[in-house]
């Protein structure tokens, strides 16, 4: 499913138009992305979690040596909720 059909099912399940739906989708990952950068966590109760995590330096080869460093990072990392598994699981 790619953004325009979610936006789709939204619009559906909810009695919305569809520039409605855009919207509250483009909010809701907004509202993310935000949290996210400010370093805090997402938690939508029985479906995810989205959180930040530190990435810690590694080596990196190169065309020359393999001691040069890349520089510590921080992910998102996304970890599914008990009822989500529950209904991918079947």
């Amino acid at each position: 499913m790619n953004k325009s059909e979610l936006i789709d099912a939204i619009a559906s399940a909810a009695n919305l138009s569809k520039a409605d739906a855009g919207r509250a989708l483009n909010a809701t990952t907004d509202a993310i992305t935000s949290a996210m950068s400010k370093g805090d966590g997402v938690q939508l109760t029985g479906f995810c979690c989205y959180d930040c995590a530190a990435r810690a330096p590694r080596s990196k080869p190169t065309n020359r040596c393999y001691d040069s460093k890349s520089r510590a990072s921080k992910v998102a990392a996304f970890k599914a909720g008990k009822a989500l598994k529950e209904s991918v699981n079947g």
